[in-house]
């Protein structure tokens, strides 16, 4: 279970990681070239570069979640991306009108991978904790601090 933890774990954080340094160092190229962004203008590069810091804080933290997989840290660490990604699954559920049908149907399984992925997550760090504690698996990750 650990080995999918860090899978997926890592998956978010290089996620993270791409779209933070895109948005930080080139946010009107992101602007210009990822499908639907642009379709809820005005452009704001201060907005576009704070997002980009803001996604790059939320890499760190999944990845030092996916190297030092405690319970606790996991959990914070999906519970935190998860306050981004689940409200920009709905607004963009209610903003696909300017979107192709082709636009609209990749972006919303997307966004509801990235609501889905950390769910599962949580859930298999919940479980592996929960077998740990109960002495049914021995814990291959880093203790949990007392």
């Amino acid at each position: 279970m650990t080995l999918s933890l860090r899978i997926g774990l890592a998956v978010l954080a290089l996620m993270e990681l791409v779209l933070g340094v895109w948005t930080s160092l080139f946010p009107e190229n992101f602007y210009r070239d990822v499908p639907t962004v642009n379709l809820t203008p005005p452009y704001s590069e201060h907005l576009f570069r704070d997002f980009g810091g803001a996604t790059l804080g939320l890499a760190i933290v999944l990845g030092a979640a996916a190297i030092w997989p405690t319970t606790r840290l996991v959990v914070i660490a999906l519970l935190a991306y998860l306050a981004f990604s689940a409200p920009h699954l709905v607004f963009h559920l209610g903003h696909l009108h300017d979107a192709t049908a082709i636009e609209a149907s990749l972006l919303t399984v997307a966004l509801t991978a990235t609501v889905i992925l950390p769910l599962a997550l949580i859930a298999v760090a919940t479980i592996r904790a929960r077998r740990a504690r109960d002495g049914l698996s021995a814990p291959r990750a880093t203790p949990e601090p007392q």
